[in-house]
């Protein structure tokens, strides 16, 4: 069977002219001249290998095949009408899907306020939140598995990932009322790791840099408990099992239970959270629109603190 290349342009010639019955208004609809207008149309004809139209000095009228022709040609540009809006609204980021991994601190802390605004401005957008720990974001982000990734900690800008820092979080020292750190003052991790003490698992950014601080002043690290969940950690310290250290932003997700909250020093250790996203590689419109809400926002804001009376 042999091939038919239609053009859309001269698909829609053919709509103006029927809609029209006339050779001058349809070449006005569609922004060109009668001589430029006969010509598609011959074109069409051609290509579809018979006379849509009877043409007459003073009438336009379809022919049978051209009558038949008209209902597929609808049914064509209908399609293709709409394909191009659902494009031109995937484009402005109004339709689309947007898909963000990140730590649970990070999506927990950070996401909330940042995805009820972003879905403001662009409610059919579809978000989806990947929680997971720091390297399965990077694997998701390079794999394309992940439009952006929430980061904690330093993380090597290359050729296949960019890097943005966004804030600073600090460590706090986490009790129970009434225990170790009811004192209100500072602490130090010698006196924290001399306490029971709930550490996060290992490989959690948490954990990384809780190692680092007893590294740097030569403490002698064995947790009484480790945990996956910041929850269960809160939930923990709050029955007076330990201590623990966590970062400002990981607090809310700690849950409801009493604790206090106490400055941490010696060494002061914070971690930066950043946002990463595929070098060399464009991002989609709605990873875009994003992409500069967060650019700017306040971030620093959305840190709790932990030390207000």
């Amino acid at each position: 069977m042999k091939r038919i290349n239609v053009d859309i342009d001269e698909m829609r010639a053919f709509r103006a002219l029927v809609d029209s019955g006339s050779f001058r208004t349809a070449a006005d609809a569609v922004g060109v001249s009668p001589s430029a207008l006969s010509r598609q149309i011959t074109r069409l004809e051609g290509r579809v290998g018979c006379r849509l139209f009877d043409r007459d000095t003073r009438n336009v009228t379809l022919t049978p095949q051209g009558q038949t022709f008209l209902r597929l040609a609808e049914r064509i540009l209908n399609t293709t009408e709409n394909a191009m809006a659902e494009f031109m609204a995937y484009q402005a980021a109004r339709r689309g899907r947007l898909t963000i991994a990140g730590l649970p601190s990070v999506t927990a802390g950070l996401l909330p306020r940042l995805v009820q605004q972003f879905l403001d401005a662009h409610p059919d957008v579809d978000v989806q939140i990947n929680d997971v720990l720091s390297n399965g974001i990077i694997r998701e982000v390079e794999l394309g598995q992940a439009d952006l990734g929430f980061t904690a900690g330093a993380v090597e800008v290359s050729e296949r990932l960019s890097f943005q820092k966004l804030l600073t979080d600090r460590f706090v020292a986490v009790g129970a009322p009434g225990g170790p750190l009811d004192e209100k003052r500072s602490y130090s991790w010698q006196e924290l790791v001399s306490q029971p003490f709930v550490a996060m698992a290992t490989g959690t950014s948490v954990r990384m840099l809780t190692d680092a601080a007893c590294a740097q002043q030569g403490l002698l690290f064995r947790p009484r408990f480790e945990v996956s969940h910041l929850a269960t950690a809160g939930a923990f310290v709050s029955q007076g099992l330990g201590v623990t250290a966590l970062p400002a932003l990981t607090l809310p997700v700690l849950g409801r239970e009493p604790l206090i909250f106490r400055p941490l020093g010696e060494p002061e250790m914070l971690r930066d959270i950043g946002l990463i996203w595929r070098s060399g590689r464009t991002l989609s419109p709605a990873a875009v629109a994003f992409l500069e809400l967060v650019r700017r926002s306040d971030l620093k804001t959305q840190i709790p603190d932990p030390f207000r009376d």
